[in-house]
């Protein structure tokens, strides 16, 4: 049995930070040739392909350019999840946190530094 079957469903969500979201939402909507499906002032998500691509604002939990997107991985539960990953040697970096509409968020580091986003998202099909 896989280890992290309990805990993961697969790649969800990739989020870009992005210091002006009007203008990054228009220039992917663009981009896609698509809008978004969720548009609030603090994040925008588009459903690409079966995956999601977010835009988030807030610059004090990451930079645009290399290095400044975390992929975040459906889990059906993130408490769960984040307990897990801690568990086997990960270091929390941001708490579970309810973003709104059910869907909750949070971020471990690996042993090595690189971030990994954690995502329960009721408006994903399992």
């Amino acid at each position: 049995m896989n280890a992290l079957a309990p805990t993961s469903l697969g790649l969800a969500t990739v989020i870009y930070q992005v210091p002006d979201l009007a203008h990054a939402k228009a220039w992917y909507a663009q981009a896609f040739a698509q809008q978004p499906y969720f548009d609030q002032p603090f994040y925008v998500g588009f459903s690409i392909g079966g995956y999601e691509l977010g835009l988030h604002p807030d610059l004090s939990e990451g930079q645009p350019g290399p290095g400044g997107s975390v992929a975040y991985w459906r889990v059906l539960d993130v408490d769960a999840a984040v307990e897990h990953f801690v568990m086997v040697g990960a270091t929390l970096v941001a708490s579970p946190t309810d973003v709104g509409e059910g869907i909750k968020v949070a971020r471990v580091a690996d042993p090595f530094g690189n971030v990994i986003g954690l995502i329960e998202n009721p408006q994903f099909e399992i």
